[in-house]
């Protein structure tokens, strides 16, 4: 699932301001239940869940992209949202090439859909590794441009 479909433009924080990933982990899924995305009743245990996975090895990517995920009970869809990172230093999230995040997508997603697992992350890595898409999202001011960014970049994909 591309992030143009997974996303609402209103699931686009910009800017994200957390002091840490467990701080933007936390951010992200209050911003979802905020939004009744999630059940605000679940949020503690999502968290858990995110939090074990991220624990057990960093989701930290390259070239400044971090997503944190977990697959997740009692959940009917991919749920996700972007935060964005404005500060110049980014947030330290034990990435593969050992650089600041800037952009950091969690998603939830439903145990039993493995597949759809697998692609969305593959969409989000071939949407995200252009770098022209990566340096438009980290300018854009607000969630609405941000969100148009990356339906512009997928539709530029052929999506």
């Amino acid at each position: 699932m591309r992030l143009g479909e997974l996303l609402r433009p209103q699931d686009c924080l910009v800017p994200l301001d957390a002091r840490d990933k467990w701080d933007a982990i936390t951010q992200l899924l209050d911003h979802l239940a905020e939004q009744g995305r999630i059940p605000a009743a679940r949020v503690e245990e999502l968290a858990d869940q995110v939090l074990a996975r991220e624990r057990s090895m960093s989701t930290g990517m390259e070239r400044g992209i971090a997503i944190p995920h977990a697959a997740v009970d009692k959940l009917e869809a991919i749920v996700g949202a972007l935060g964005i990172v404005h500060r110049d230093e980014g947030l330290p999230f034990e990435s593969i090439d050992a650089r600041p995040t800037h952009l950091v997508v969690l998603l939830l997603i439903p145990r039993a859909q493995k597949l759809a697992h697998i692609r969305t992350l593959a969409d989000i890595a071939r949407t995200l590794g252009r770098e022209e898409v990566r340096t438009a999202l980290i300018a854009a001011q607000d969630g609405a441009a941000a969100f148009e960014v990356l339906v512009q970049a997928e539709r530029s994909q052929g999506g």
